[in-house]
């Protein structure tokens, strides 16, 4: 239990926003590349890796850090999904011709 007094409260929230937010990006650039959306996926893209950066960062000098990268990670993809997608049982919309940039 000794590895537990050593958890930065502050780092541990730190690494879950990074972790949620990093997620909810890459749905939605996924989203983009399914979309054909060549901008958006480059920036989400971008920023992907940004916000991964920090948590892996954070991670690497204690372990038990991949936990808060865990669960942080869940309600970044579950956020995300729920915001794209409405409630459960909402199917997505389809893409339409006229929706796809080129």
């Amino acid at each position: 239990m000794q590895f537990l007094a050593q958890i930065d409260p502050w780092l541990a929230l730190g690494v879950v926003l990074a972790t949620a937010a990093t997620d909810a990006v890459y749905v939605m650039f996924t989203s983009s590349v399914i979309a054909r959306k060549r901008v958006a996926a480059a920036n989400y893209s971008a920023l992907w890796y940004t916000l991964s950066s920090f948590a892996v960062i954070s991670y690497t000098n204690n372990w038990i850090y991949v936990v808060f990268a865990a669960f942080g990670s869940w309600v970044g993809a579950y956020l995300s999904m729920t915001w794209l997608h409405g409630p459960p049982g909402k199917p997505p919309a389809p893409i339409s011709p006229e929706s796809v940039q080129q």
